[in-house]
């Protein structure tokens, strides 16, 4: 039996190997030495395996010391898990502050016992410890105090999953291993303060250990249900086996299991793009090249890093708004999907599509078209997985089978012959201003301040020509020289793109960076923030270069457009908010008086963090503005994004009902809210169609931003057709 290095009555410390013979100490470091070794095997087996995937577009280990300083700050502030959910926060924070105090303290323990102890030894030839005074009750308080943490925040976990039985935390992939990963945390947290305390009780209590005030209260608890101090010392080397063989158990299975998370979540946050979703990865112009998801191995390291570093928490899934209305589409069930169909194969399993219209493949075409690419998913998810990314790989596999919706096969038809998702002739292009009382500038022809890219669906579709002419009307009246593209301007791409159609999106951007190429402006402006999304983000990642041989490619700019930023892109709502603050439009702040609330669309807000421009512009109009529960970052889609715009889709209550209810029934104004404002087309279309298919019709009007202004300045008679 080990002897402690001073006695406990005279020195304030404890013998580490209390009862436990020197068999046993030599049988825990054989041990702990196998579980070290399958450990790290694991881990190396887990990486290794990232490295037979597909290289990454992206360079994201590229300034890594800034980056792991970054993610060790996200990590350790909790800040993701805060965001919607301050329970899961806190519960968050004190597993992750508690586990890692205990797994610091563990380390202390062996540095001592394992170096110190045996270098002074060795060197001095007397074996000192630093495990002892000031510092022995300094470490007994902190480890008891956030051991307490943990224990605590795995209480609330398993309180959350299993009392309240939280929805989002169950799934197709909830699984044994999800009970044993929280039941084994609970264990080890208690089954730690057990041990203590049964320690503390053998030892005689000693007066200093009540610092470690858990353990006290727990040899208090034995003592008063009548352990005594001799039963105490005979069953300690039982509670410490079974404390100590679950633990080494639980380091082994870290990299096979749930646990790995800890390890992978870390790495993907190291490893992320922050313009991930915003900005997709290109495709090489040989077009026999791997540009989809021909098999799993056509991912990239990093979409399998993705799928490690799934929690299955389900965040993605709560804030999904192709889940919530009913399509068939759960983006954790995806990433999962994909992870589990990897292992399968990897251990022998049949290999099968990985995307495909019906038949067995992993992921079904279904579930691909019903992403409308808000990014919902990626902002709500903790670990930084970049599902949009990973969907749009799977849509380009559709698009190239030729698996696609018919609606979008006719869009794709209409862009190839006509420039214009709604097959109009491009001379009509602009026949959207032919009401006004003044002309517009060809930017073709003469030097303008801003380049005005109209749009599709503002330059086409009825409702949205009324914006059109309104935005026209605002820059007038603000002597603003600005310009359009007439027939040569066609559409911008953003949403094939994410429907899979790479190489349009290709042709389209080549044909406008020639446009703005021949046109003399100094800014870009865009009605449509999805415009203004890949104008901003995407066409400057495409290295023309490679399709500007290509016959295919009816463009002959070369190298790249816009990559140092030279040219500023702006949504109009920006620049109008500009014209406000320096009063060339002579708003008061209280021409209208309308009860009105704001909806936030993906790809100006979520996408592009702008948030304040139209509010600013909504409040300067003097309209009364109430927020709905689910704002800025939050915001709930509206449907028409990823190609939602053109499809039908199967749908319990669609995205733009929902989101008119929210307006009339959980806002503070409730149904005295008059007024809908948007600041994207795309949105107008989807919510003039919720009306009606939701029966708002006669609650609510959706007004575009740039309409109340017209309204506020009194010029709401030159956009009337």
């Amino acid at each position: 039996m080990t002897v402690p290095l001073v006695p406990l009555a005279q020195e304030t410390t404890r013998p580490t190997f209390w009862q436990i013979s020197h068999v046993g100490e030599v049988v825990f470091y054989y041990l702990a030495a196998v579980a070290i070794v399958v450990f790290l095997w694991g881990v190396y087996d887990r990486f290794a395996r990232y490295a037979q995937g597909d290289e990454d577009w992206f360079e994201r280990t590229n300034d890594l010391g800034r980056r792991v300083l970054e993610a060790t700050k996200i990590v350790a502030s909790n800040e993701k898990q805060f965001d919607r959910d301050l329970y899961a926060g806190v519960m968050h924070t004190f597993i992750l502050w508690g586990f890692l105090t205990l797994t610091i303290g563990t380390g202390i323990l062996a540095v001592d016992m394992d170096g110190y102890q045996k270098f002074t030894q060795f060197v001095l030839g007397d074996k000192q410890s630093f495990f002892v005074g000031d510092f022995y009750v300094a470490y007994s308080f902190v480890m008891d105090a956030m051991g307490l943490l943990f224990v605590v925040g795995v209480g609330m976990a398993i309180y959350r999953r299993y009392v309240e039985r939280n929805g989002r935390l169950w799934g197709k992939h909830t699984s044994t291993e999800d009970d044993l990963f929280v039941w084994t945390l609970f264990y080890l947290g208690v089954g730690g303060y057990v041990t203590e305390g049964v320690r503390i009780l053998g030892t005689g209590r000693p007066e200093f250990e009540t610092v470690s005030f858990v353990g006290w209260f727990v040899a208090d608890v034995f003592s008063a249900a009548g352990m005594t101090e001799s039963m105490a010392t005979a069953v300690y080397p039982l509670t410490w086996w079974t404390h100590a063989i679950v633990a080494l158990v639980f380091i082994a299975a870290i990299p096979y299991a749930k646990p790995f998370h800890m390890i992978s979540s870390f790495a993907n946050v190291v490893t992320r793009d922050e313009k991930a979703g915003k900005r997709l990865p290109g495709v090489p112009a040989d077009l026999d090249a791997d540009t989809g998801a021909e098999s799993i191995d056509s991912f990239s390291w990093k979409e399998i890093l993705d799928q490690d570093a799934c929690t299955k928490c389900g965040r993605c899934s709560s804030v999904c708004p192709a889940k919530a209305s009913g399509r068939n589409l759960d983006p954790r069930d995806v990433i999962l999907d994909l992870k589990q169909y990897r292992e399968n194969l990897d251990a022998g399993g049949d290999e099968k599509a990985i995307v495909a219209d019906g038949g067995s493949s992993v992921i079904q075409a279904e579930t691909m078209e019903s992403c409308m690419s808000c990014m919902a998913c990626m902002d709500a998810c903790p670990v930084e997985i970049e599902h949009l990314k990973s969907f749009t790989r799977m849509n380009r596999e559709l698009t190239d089978a030729g698996e696609i919706d018919s609606n979008l096969q006719d869009v794709f038809q209409n862009l190839m012959q006509k420039g214009n998702t709604f097959g109009d002739p491009q001379r009509k292009r602009a026949d959207w201003a032919d009401p006004l009382d003044f002309d517009v500038t060809d930017a073709r022809e003469e030097e303008v301040e801003y380049l005005w890219y109209v749009g599709d669906y503002p330059s086409y579709d009825d409702r949205n020509k009324k914006v059109a002419r309104s935005l026209a009307t605002i820059l007038q009246e603000a002597d603003v020289s600005f310009g359009i593209l007439f027939d040569d301007e066609k559409y911008d791409g953003n949403d094939i793109r994410r429907v899979g159609e790479e190489f349009l999106y290709v042709e389209l951007a080549g044909h406008h960076v020639e446009s703005f190429e021949d046109c003399e402006f100094e800014k870009l402006v865009c009605t449509d923030p999805h415009s203004y999304n890949t104008f901003k983000n995407e066409y400057p990642e495409v290295d023309f270069d490679e399709f500007a041989d290509d016959p295919m490619m009816p463009f002959e700019f070369e190298g790249q457009w816009n990559a140092d930023g030279e040219i500023d892109v702006k949504h109009w709502t920006q620049v109008v908010e500009e014209l406000v603050e320096r009063n060339a439009l002579g708003l008061r702040g209280t021409e209208l008086d309308y009860t009105v609330t704001y909806h936030d669309p993906c790809h100006l807000g979520r996408y592009n963090d702008e948030y304040e421009a139209p509010r600013e512009l909504v409040q300067a109009t003097g309209c009364e503005l109430h927020e709905m529960p689910r704002n800025r970052a939050d915001s709930f889609c509206c449907g028409g994004g990823g190609g939602g715009l053109w499809m039908e889709v199967e749908e319990e209550t669609k995205p733009s009902e929902e989101r008119l209810r929210e307006a009339l029934e959980d806002t503070e104004a409730g149904s005295a809210v008059e007024k809908f404002v948007v600041a994207c087309p795309m949105c107008m279309t989807m919510y003039e169609d919720g009306r009606k298919t939701g029966g708002f019709e006669d609650d609510i009007e959706v007004v575009d931003v740039a309409e109340l202004i017209v309204e506020a300045i009194g010029a709401e008679d030159q956009i009337e057709v």
